[in-house]
C-alpha cells in the first residue's frame, strides 16, 4: 500500500466569483439600468419628488403675489360696500328732496318763433339749451310751469332726428301755437336785456318769456322790439345791481332759465347770479368787484410812489 495521500481536487475555474457578481448587481441598480425593478421605482419617485419640489418653490415665490391679490380683493369689496351705501343714501336724499318739492305757479316760456333767423348750427345749440332747461326744471325745488311755444321748423326737425324722446317729456307744455294764443296779454312779461325796466321781484302770477334765439348778437334788440310791437310787458334781470361782468349782459336761454329757478329757491338775486353764471362771463358780486378794483388801484399807486422814490 502506498503511503502517499491522494491530491485534493482543485476548484473549478469557470465558477464566477460571488462577490464580484454582487458588486456587479449593485452597480446595475445604481446606474438605474432598464430591467431593474428597484431602479425603475427609484426613478419614478425621483420625478415625483422633483415635481413636488418645483411646486413648493412656485408656491413660495408667489406668496407675495397671493397676498397682494387678497389685499386688492378686500379693498374692492370695501369700495363696493361703500358705493352701495352711498347709493342708498343718495336715493333716500333724492326721495326726501322730491317730497320737499313745491311747484311754483310762475310760468316760464321759451319763445321759439325765431327759427327762420338761425342757421342749423345755432338751432342745434338752442336745442341743447332747451334740454338743459328741461333737466334743471325737473330737479328744481320749485319747478316752474314750463312752456315751449311756436315749436316747429328746424328746431322740431332737429329734435325729431336727435332727441326722439322729447315727445315723452313730462311737466312741460310744448305747442306750435304762439304764446299770445295761450296766455293773457296782461300776464306776459318779455325778459330782454334791452328793456329799460329792471325786474326787482318775480311775480309768480305772471308768464315770463325768454327769446329762443342763438344769433351771436346779429339781431340786436329784436326781443325788445317784439315786446313793444305786441304791447306786452318787458323787463331785464337786475344784473347790474348785484354783479359786475366782464362781458355783455346778454345771456344764453338756459342761463336765464336757471337764474329764475335759483332765485325761486334762494330768494336772492346775488346768489342766483353767482351760482349760475359761468366763469367765462367774469361775474363777481358787486361789492367784491369794487373792493378788488380798489386794491388794484392802491397797488398801482403804491408802485408809482415806489418808482418815483427810486428816481
Amino acid at each position: 500500500m502506498s503511503s502517499e495521500m491522494p491530491a485534493e481536487n482543485p476548484l473549478p475555474t469557470d465558477i464566477p466569483d460571488v462577490e464580484e457578481k454582487m458588486n456587479s448587481n449593485d452597480n446595475q441598480v445604481k446606474k438605474g439600468e432598464p430591467g431593474s425593478d428597484m431602479a425603475e421605482s427609484i426613478g419614478v419617485m425621483s420625478k415625483r419628488q422633483m415635481k413636488k419640489l418645483m411646486k413648493q418653490k412656485q408656491w413660495e415665490e408667489q406668496r407675495d403675489l397671493r397676498r397682494q391679490r387678497r389685499k386688492e380683493k378686500r379693498q374692492k369689496r370695501k369700495l363696493e360696500r361703500q358705493y352701495q351705501l352711498e347709493s342708498n343714501n343718495e336715493g333716500s336724499d333724492r326721495k326726501r328732496i322730491r317730497r320737499d318739492v313745491v311747484p311754483s305757479t310762475l310760468r316760464l316760456i321759451i319763445d321759439c318763433s325765431f327759427d327762420n333767423l338761425m342757421v342749423l348750427k345755432d338751432v342745434k345749440k338752442l336745442h341743447k339749451q332747451i334740454q338743459r332747461c328741461y333737466a334743471e326744471n325737473r330737479k328744481a325745488l320749485h319747478p316752474v310751469q314750463f312752456f315751449l311755444t311756436s315749436h316747429g321748423g328746424q328746431l322740431k326737425n332737429n329734435m325729431d332726428e336727435n332727441d326722439k324722446g322729447w315727445v315723452n317729456w313730462k311737466d312741460i307744455h310744448i305747442s306750435s301755437e304762439h304764446y299770445n294764443e295761450l296766455m293773457k296779454k296782461e300776464d306776459l312779461v318779455y325778459l330782454t336785456s334791452d328793456s329799460p325796466d329792471v325786474l326787482n321781484e318775480l311775480d309768480e302770477t305772471k308768464a315770463y318769456v325768454i327769446g329762443g334765439l342763438v344769433d351771436h348778437n346779429h339781431h340786436k334788440g329784436i326781443t325788445y322790439k317784439k315786446a313793444l310791437e305786441q304791447g306786452i310787458g318787458h323787463a331785464q334781470l337786475p344784473l347790474g345791481n348785484f354783479v359786475k361782468m366782464n362781458s355783455r349782459k346778454v345771456l344764453a336761454v338756459n342761463h336765464v332759465f336757471e337764474i329764475i329757478l335759483s332765485y325761486l329757491e334762494k330768494r336772492s338775486w346775488k346768489e342766483a347770479f353767482v351760482s349760475v353764471l359761468p366763469p367765462r362771463k367774469g361775474a363777481s358780486p358787486l361789492g367784491e368787484a369794487n373792493d378788488s378794483s380798489k386794491c388794484e388801484l392802491c397797488e398801482k399807486e403804491a408802485g408809482e410812489d415806489n418808482s418815483s422814490d427810486s428816481e
